[in-house]
């Protein structure tokens, strides 16, 4: 049994007061990305300065105006990176480039070189503040972390005033729900005030789900807590900065939103630190799938999948929420079949609203489609012709000829647009079935010889089949009726073939049922490969008719 008792709870915010299960998301936040940071130091591969700036520029132009670039004193590529965006223009006056440092004055010095000439800069500064780390990482009292946070935020102070440009300090007590909630207000309120913010001149305060710790609802009790013990609250723009460590950081990020965050800190698709960040995109589709403004430009999602795969070279999950390949794919004939009267209905009444069961979104919306995958058209994939062959009409296709027959669907497709199961059934007869031109398998008696002769092979065959309309008969022996059919072939017709693969499954069940066989043919002359398929009563001679199949597709004995 999995060791569940080295585990202890965490603990829980006595909070009988909370007022955020009553209420609703009605506006987006603001939202900063941290890709550039948080998600770039996670990746395998780190982005190269022409994929940064790439990402740099297309965050931009989905409607971030806060955006972490990175850690410029702790990484010269960073520093030269900013310069780069600097030096060539590429910062908007409307966009606050965000740096990150820890609070140290060799540090802060060095991130001011870095952003000189930028006109609007939010200063990151954090230290850690949770028990644990107090305990065993840093071996300070609470006072000494104080004093880290306060003299980190009178160096920023010191250097913004003779800053050109404008500066907005943001602090972040570091693993903030590890934090005991009257420390982390009193660190807070520490840097509050030798900051000195106003209403017109915020600071941010973030309060990081580091580590996801617990369940969502107590991230949004410490978030609320925090939220109304604030001083002078108008000077303060509330962030929140959640992971994903149990798999609910989208949660934990809306609850957050309930419980007052004015700003949220994340990743496209939940890039970052193990399990990742809060996905940005996530939180913002979901208020669009509520008819709120996500003040995102969302609605070309292939274009963001594609920038992402390519700068990160991080996959999307198929089932990722809105991005993934399948999330808009019925697979249920019943799902198909209630999205289709759905969509019937809503043209027909010409509603307001998208109501369509099972699509919570117009896929067309976002840039995508739904696609029903046992409807097949020309867009249809491999997956859906088989799934066809095998719900329709019992044929449970190799998977390495899923493939092949598709293919042959395809060119049907092309041709006449959306083809039914029942053409596709001709179809497949057609291409296998009754292939049976110029050999034509007729007729074939097996016998036991394990008990007749002392030889390496134990069966005999006698096979008549007909070549071009003549009928022919060969006798051969091997190791059972499939590899004595095939030595006879080559021995007699001259040819140099192969069995590279072999299945077979009854096609229903009771006293009449029929077995279908499926061969994969190789044909040695040529390195040509075909599949064959036959269909019997007897499974021996479906193998056979299937081995017959193949060699007149691979057009052997023309």
């Amino acid at each position: 049994m999995v060791n569940y008792k080295r585990y202890k709870r965490n603990p829980v915010l006595d909070y009988p007061q909370r007022e955020w299960p009553n209420k609703e998301i009605e506006k987006a936040p603001i939202w900063c990305s941290v890709d550039l940071r948080d998600g770039n130091q996670a990746l395998i591969d780190p982005m190269q300065v022409d994929e940064k700036i790439e990402m740099f520029l297309y965050l931009i132009k989905l409607g971030f105006r806060d955006i972490e670039i990175g850690f410029p004193a702790a990484s010269q590529i960073e520093f030269d990176f900013l310069r780069q965006l600097v030096d060539r223009k590429l910062i908007p006056d409307d966009v606050r480039v965000q740096v990150l440092t820890q609070c140290r004055e060799e540090l802060i010095d060095r991130t001011f070189e870095s952003i000189e000439g930028i006109k609007n800069v939010i200063v990151h500064i954090y230290n850690s503040t949770s028990t644990l780390q107090r305990d065993v990482v840093f071996g300070m009292e609470r006072d000494e972390i104080i004093d880290i946070a306060v003299k980190g935020t009178r160096m920023v102070k010191e250097r913004a005033a003779k800053f050109p440009g404008n500066i907005i300090l943001e602090y972040s007590p570091e693993s903030f729900t590890g934090t005991e909630m009257d420390f982390a207000l009193e660190i807070c309120t520490a840097v509050q005030k030798e900051w000195g913010p106003t209403k017109e001149n915020p600071i941010i305060i973030n309060l990081p789900s580091t580590v996801e710790m617990t369940t969502p609802n107590v991230y949004a009790d410490q978030i609320e807590w925090m939220n109304k013990h604030f001083e002078d609250r108008e000077s303060i723009v509330l962030s929140v900065h959640p992971h994903n460590d149990r798999g609910t950081g989208v949660a934990s990020t809306e609850l957050a939103m309930l419980a007052g965050a004015d700003r949220v800190e994340g990743t496209l698709f939940g890039n970052g630190e193990r399990t990742g960040n809060v996905d940005i995109l996530n939180v913002a589709y979901n208020m669009f799938s509520q008819g709120i403004n996500p003040e995102l430009e969302i609605e070309h999602i292939n274009e963001i999948i594609e920038i992402y795969e390519r700068c990160c070279k991080i996959p999307i999950h198929p089932r990722h929420p809105y991005a993934g390949k399948l999330v808009f794919t019925a697979f249920s004939g019943s799902h198909q079949d209630a999205i289709n009267k759905g969509v019937k209905a809503l043209k027909e009444r010409n509603g307001q609203y998208w109501e369509v069961p099972y699509l919570p979104i117009d896929p067309s919306d976002i840039g995508r489609e739904y696609e029903p995958i046992v409807r097949i058209n020309s867009q249809s994939g491999k997956g859906g012709v088989a799934f066809i062959m095998d719900i329709y009409f019992g044929f449970k296709l190799p998977k390495a000829m899923h493939k092949e027959f598709a293919n042959v669907i395809q060119k049907v497709s092309e041709v006449q647009g959306e083809v039914s199961p029942d053409e596709i059934m001709n179809k497949f007869s057609e291409e296998y079935l009754n292939q049976k031109e110029p050999l034509h398998f007729r007729k074939l008696r097996v016998d036991d010889l394990s008990d007749e002769i002392e030889s390496e092979f134990d069966t005999r065959v006698t096979l008549t089949f007909t070549d071009k309309g003549v009928e022919k008969t060969f006798t051969s022996i091997g190791n059972g009726p499939i590899d004595a059919v095939k030595r006879g072939i080559e021995e007699n017709l001259g040819f140099s073939i192969k069995i590279l693969d072999y299945s077979e499954h009854a096609l229903q069940s009771g006293s009449n049922s029929q077995a279908a066989a499926y061969i994969h043919l190789l044909d040695a002359e040529t390195g040509h490969v075909t599949y064959g398929v036959g269909v019997s009563s007897n499974i021996t001679r479906a193998s056979v008719r299937a081995i017959f199949s193949a060699m007149n597709r691979l057009g052997l004995g023309e």
